[in-house]
């Protein structure tokens, strides 16, 4: 099953239906060092559904079913460009903050997996989706803590990648006010070192004054 999940996406991809994304939600960035940075997302419109399972078995479960959407699976039969990154976050039960770029997150076999709409959708623009597990939601302006690292996101690069940004968030006196959550940048067929990852974590707005 696990091929079978694996052969269809780089069905599609090869096939020209996955075309590598070319455009990333707009952010400005208001702190840097290192690997760290502090983001400012605006607005943004997802695609996003909730599967269980491990975090590797739940992603491919919720991307081919965001998948299906964008190709055509949706009340205009339309096909929307698919951006990057597909974000995993938690659910079942928690608070989820907003993910830009796929994102994954969650635990106890809980997850959201997001699809970043194009610039400019809206939610009475897009086409409603034929799949009644994926859902569309407008997501408000965040602001992000956020590290990059390249290669595979495994357990370890997760831990040791999270204990960074909490450090970072820890150092600039930021407060974190949700959980981590996990976007990747990259097809599967990319080789494992050249891979784009980044580590996100909501902080609470700059103080004004």
């Amino acid at each position: 099953m696990k091929f079978l999940r694996l052969a269809l996406i780089l069905g599609l991809c090869l096939t020209g239906a996955c075309a590598i994304a070319t455009e990333e939600p707009a952010f400005t960035v208001s702190l840097a060092q290192g690997d760290c940075e502090v983001r400012e997302y605006p607005a943004l419109v997802v695609a996003e559904v909730s599967v269980t399972g491990d975090r590797k078995a739940a992603a491919s479960a919720g991307f081919r079913l965001l998948a299906g959407y964008i190709f055509g699976g949706n009340t205009a039969r339309q096909k929307i460009a698919m951006t990057a990154p597909v974000v995993q976050a938690p659910a079942a039960g928690q608070k989820i903050a907003m993910t830009a770029p796929v994102l994954q997150s969650g635990g106890d076999g809980q997850w959201v997996i997001r699809f970043i709409m194009p610039r400019g959708a809206t939610l009475e623009s897009l086409p409603r989706p034929n799949d009644p597990e994926v859902h569309l939601h407008a997501i408000a302006p965040a602001r992000m803590a956020v590290i990059r690292f390249s290669g595979l996101a495994g357990p370890d690069a997760i831990t040791a990648n999270t204990a960074a940004l909490s450090a970072f968030i820890t150092a600039q006196h930021l407060q974190a006010i949700g959980p981590v959550s996990l976007a990747q940048y990259d097809p599967p067929w990319k080789l494992w070192f050249l891979r784009r990852n980044e580590l996100m974590i909501p902080v609470a707005p700059a103080a004004q004054g």
